[in-house]
């Protein structure tokens, strides 16, 4: 029997399954290091860059960079309890990572999704154990209130990924 071959029963091997998660895997992780480079790449810039507070406009009247420290947590809600913030950040992957670790193996969109959720969420907690804060500096002050960074973005974009993906597998069956 060859790797990718099923057995008599109709069964696919376990070498096929263990190629496809180790593959499953590499790809959220490797999205997921790109997110968490991107986002401490940034922070960093505009931590060296600006005092806290300071804006700078990058597309007037459109877009600013405001270097923001931001001890609360999403969307400026749950508090500033930086552990409790962490653990929820946690438990929230994990639920994620249960309920969508068998679309993660079948849907390469899922899989880029889940590493960009991991990628913004490390971003975000490694930030909260260094320096107790998120470093915010996103800030479309005339369309959205608040201001947010490359992690919440890429979060974001991959909540709403795999809502999609939801949506598009239950409209096929």
């Amino acid at each position: 029997m060859t790797p990718s071959s099923t057995s008599p029963d109709g069964s696919i091997s376990l070498s096929r399954n263990r190629v496809s998660n180790v593959t499953s895997t590499l790809t959220i992780a490797a999205v997921a290091i790109a997110v968490f480079w991107a986002d401490q790449y940034t922070k960093n810039l505009v931590a060296r860059s600006f005092l806290p507070g300071e804006s700078r406009y990058f597309i007037p009247h459109f877009l600013k960079w405001t270097y923001e420290r931001n001890v609360h947590g999403a969307f400026g809600l749950f508090g500033n309890n930086a552990v409790l913030l962490i653990a929820m950040a946690i438990v929230v992957l994990v639920l994620f990572w249960f309920s969508f670790r068998d679309a993660a193996a079948r849907s390469i969109t899922v899989r880029i999704a889940f590493g960009m959720i991991v990628g913004g969420a490390i971003g975000n907690i490694v930030d909260r154990v260094h320096y107790g804060y998120v470093i915010d500096f996103i800030d479309f002050y005339r369309i959205w209130p608040n201001i947010f960074n490359v992690g919440d973005s890429c979060i974001t974009i991959g909540v709403g990924l795999l809502l999609l993906s939801s949506l598009v597998t239950r409209r096929h069956r």
